[in-house]
């Protein structure tokens, strides 16, 4: 039977969970796994360029492509959409304190964010969307234009701060491009940074060499650095979180809409976003990787176009999973993994520091681009596997049950009561 005519799942009002939304959450924490084991497993700048670590052959450069145009940023504004869905739908239910219930699971998240920071993964977005999430009460009740016009305006004014300075950089490498003679100074700071640096690769290999309490010792000891990563990523995690509050308040999220018309959104942003993506990826690899280019289109030309992907996805995500594929296997996997999302985000982290960290197997700089993504497939089979069986026996992931408990300051229940 076509699904075109027909809700992708039933409301909110009519069942207590939406497979489809908890499915689609599932897609975004497996899709921010292929990025993390870049940045678990390589020096910082291979994240973004790939000659800076290892990726000098066309298979490599290939690998990059696909994942710049098509995972890179996308699935991490995905989960920041899910989350923005989430309070949206934690701040409907019927409670005597809703906002102060909200901001003690806000809190809570931050402490468990701060660990996860300090012992596992320093690139942790979790305490970007704790902060953030300090900010959605306010738009609780917003329209759904008010708050896709919120998320436009964020994601315009962090593109005219950051493009100030991008659009120094790209004229600077115009110039340099061009064979004009200017100060080689900036190129050779963005080179150590962005591109291929020897000295750099070197530290971070022995920055990587510690024990795990020496590790932690040295995160604590760069506050300052990690208090402004959370502040550099909060505006594209707030629009993010605004995005996902009004797809959830205009049915997208919650199921109520037609197959036909969700298909309809995704193509949209497809169609409107990759070919900026594609072109931005073609204009990096025709610079070879130029250590001014590369970050230039990585961290700010590419990003409206990230979120924009990402609601695609979000659209597509909740055709498929809400219609041709509801109820089926693929679907139930997709939606535990996705009911488990903050045990599932924090497991792939200890699965990547056994693996990876020098107190673990430390394979950290001795993988290549391929060989760390077929190492990806390991966290996500383990969450695919893992999620459904748990959930046979208890009500919430470990890491969610914990993140409830602190929050509520006792303990919740947590395994599952057999009915008689």
């Amino acid at each position: 039977m076509s699904h075109h005519g027909t809700a992708l799942s039933a409301a909110p009002s009519a069942r207590g969970r939406i497979a489809a939304l908890d499915g689609l959450r599932g897609v975004a924490i497996i899709g921010i796994v292929p990025m993390n084991v870049i940045a678990f497993s390589m020096p910082a700048a291979a994240y973004i360029n790939p000659r800076a670590y290892g990726g000098h052959d066309l298979g490599e450069t290939i690998l990059w492509a696909i994942s710049f145009v098509l995972v890179e940023d996308k699935f991490r504004a995905l989960f920041a959409m899910m989350f923005g869905a989430g309070v949206a739908i934690l701040l409907d239910k019927d409670s005597d304190h809703p906002v102060r219930d909200h901001y003690a699971r806000m809190g809570a998240l931050l402490a468990i964010a701060a660990a996860h920071a300090v012992f596992l993964a320093n690139n942790d977005v979790l305490r970007s969307y704790a902060v953030a999430g300090l900010l959605l009460p306010l738009a609780v009740r917003w329209r759904v234009r008010t708050l896709l016009l919120a998320s436009g305006a964020l994601v315009i004014g962090q593109l005219a701060v950051s493009g100030w300075y991008a659009w120094d950089w790209l004229a600077y490498w115009h110039q340099r491009a061009g064979g004009a003679l200017v100060d080689p100074a900036p190129w050779q700071v963005a080179e150590a940074a962005y591109g291929f640096n020897p000295d750099a690769i070197a530290a971070a290999i022995d920055r990587n060499d510690v024990g795990l309490w020496e590790r932690a010792a040295m995160r604590v000891s760069q506050l300052e650095q990690q208090l402004r990563f959370v502040a550099a990523s909060l505006p594209s995690a707030l629009a993010a979180m605004l995005l996902g509050m009004a797809l959830w308040r205009s049915g997208l999220l919650a199921g109520e809409w037609q197959t036909r018309r969700a298909l309809r959104l995704g193509l949209l942003c497809a169609g409107l976003s990759l070919p900026i993506l594609v072109a931005l990826a073609a204009w990096t690899i025709k610079s070879g990787f130029d250590p001014i280019v590369t970050p230039a289109n990585a961290l700010v030309w590419s990003a409206p176009f990230d979120l924009l992907l990402g609601a695609g996805y979000a659209a597509l995500g909740m055709a498929l999973l809400g219609g041709a594929w509801k109820d089926g296997r693929i679907t139930r996997r997709l939606a535990a993994a996705g009911r488990m999302a903050l045990t599932n985000y924090l497991a792939t982290s200890v699965i990547f520091a056994a693996m990876f960290a020098g107190w673990g197997l430390g394979l950290f700089a001795e993988v290549s681009r391929g060989q760390a993504l077929l190492l990806a497939l390991v966290p996500v089979a383990a969450m695919l596997a893992w999620s459904a069986l748990w959930l046979r026996h208890f009500r919430m992931g470990p890491a969610e049950w914990m993140w409830r408990s602190l929050a509520d300051f006792r303990p919740r229940a947590l395994r599952r009561v057999a009915v008689p």
